[in-house]
């Protein structure tokens, strides 16, 4: 990618509107200038639109790698309590449902953490293999015999959901359902989402509404017949740190569902772009898939980066690169930047399946909301594109991509392609 450097860091406003529909190679010309200029640059905020929602005071704009790694680190000074995935203030009960654990500290966050966690242990992950392959199998069988479909919506999408819906034990009649709400959930700034001026507030409580009804459900129903699958485990008070309650077992879904779902396929839907776009770093994977399949998982996920930003709140006065920071202040740590810093990754604008050391911030910075679910998403990424490379070895994409309009998830909503049609199995 050829970046442009057209505007200057005077007139970069990160929470414009107009500024999330500049061509990619502006936005990421824009994040260089910052990381060059003013790497803790003040951002004002600005009312949210179809919101009640009253602008914030502002907030300083992390952009570099190392001043996201710091406030990472330091969770008791960068807390999350006070929202981490939304710049604006939004009502604690919202933040709460709608971001789960994310917008936790500790101790509530640990416990949470640690309940959960049942399901990514590697033993459970192992266990995970095989439903990853079969269901990545079933994708490619769908769709092998049409020569061409939507890459989102008929492979990316798919895989992550389905492994969501196996997971908690859902049965695979709702799984329409849990994708059409997630997509409200991490659309409500794409119009195509919610409707032009639409209600967003009213949208986001609708489709959590929907979710947290099915978990409810679930619940009832596993506390009468436990079963072989995390819903069960995360309600079972005797084991160590007890049992989530109904209403955290619901929030937690609603952020399993829309993190592991959005996020992976996003991945896969922007890697498979960047592998089209580099014909040479597709040949060097397809060419060892498993020798460079390590290094190559990571390059995907650096490039897509797709959770743009996470919120952090000072508990303190402090310091951050060469700027002062009040107790009360707003940070917000652009992932999205720190993946394309150039004091950190060689060439960051190139794709580079054997890019090493990769210390991406795709997974969160480190520190105690470093993602749970990394390590499934590198297993689906992986076999997904084993299947891809070894059942459909042609395809391109033959349009542009769709992009979700966001400045939260890097996201596409569509991306058509093509390749050789064969036949299923």
């Amino acid at each position: 990618m050829q970046i442009r450097s057209a505007l200057s860091v005077d007139q970069i406003d990160l929470s414009q509107r107009d500024f999330w529909l500049l061509p990619s190679e502006e936005r990421e010309g824009a994040f260089a200038t910052l990381r060059a200029e003013r790497p803790v640059a003040w951002m004002k905020e600005y009312e949210m639109p179809g919101t009640p929602i009253p602008a914030g005071p502002g907030y300083w704009a992390l952009t570099r790698h190392a001043e996201i790694l710091e406030a990472s680190r330091r969770p008791e000074i960068f807390s999350s309590a006070r929202g981490a995935t939304s710049i604006a203030d939004l009502p604690p009960q919202f933040s709460e449902f709608f971001g789960g654990m994310i917008n936790m500290d500790a101790p509530r966050h640990g416990r949470q953490r640690r309940i959960v966690s049942r399901g990514f242990t590697p033993r459970a992950l192992a266990k995970l293999e095989q439903s990853v392959e079969r269901r990545a199998d079933a994708i490619i069988d769908r769709v092998i015999e049409r020569g061409e479909c939507d890459f989102v919506a008929d492979i990316a999408a798919p895989l992550p959901l389905e492994i969501i819906c196996d997971m908690m034990g859902i049965p695979e009649s709702e799984t329409e359902m849990v994708f059409r709400n997630t997509n409200v959930i991490l659309g409500l700034g794409d119009p195509e989402m919610v409707g032009e001026g639409g209600n967003i507030i009213g949208a986001a409580l609708g489709a959590g509404a929907e979710l947290a009804g099915l978990m409810k459900e679930m619940a009832e129903q596993r506390r009468k017949a436990p079963r072989d699958d995390l819903t069960s485990q995360i309600l079972n008070a005797e084991l160590e740190d007890g049992a989530l309650t109904g209403d955290e077992l619901a929030s937690f879904f609603v952020l399993l569902a829309v993190a592991g779902n959005e996020t992976t396929r996003n991945a896969i839907s922007h890697g498979m772009k960047a592998l089209c776009d580099y014909p040479d770093e597709r040949q060097k994977w397809a060419a060892d898939f498993d020798g460079v399949a390590p290094t190559a998982i990571e390059e995907v996920v650096r490039w897509s980066s797709p959770v743009i930003f996470m919120r952090r709140s000072c508990m303190q006065d402090t310091v951050l690169g060469d700027q002062e920071l009040k107790e009360g202040d707003k940070v917000v740590l652009w992932y999205n930047s720190g993946n394309r810093d150039e004091s950190v990754f060689e060439a960051p604008h190139r794709f580079d399946v054997l890019r090493t050391p990769n210390e991406h911030v795709g997974f969160g910075g480190p520190g105690p909301h470093f993602c749970l679910g990394a390590n499934l998403a590198r297993r689906e990424i992986r076999v997904m594109f084993e299947r891809l490379f070894r059942r459909l070895p042609d395809l391109e994409i033959t349009g542009e991509p769709a992009y979700l309009e966001s400045n939260f998830i890097h996201g596409i909503k569509r991306m058509p392609c093509a390749f050789t049609a064969g036949s299923p199995g």
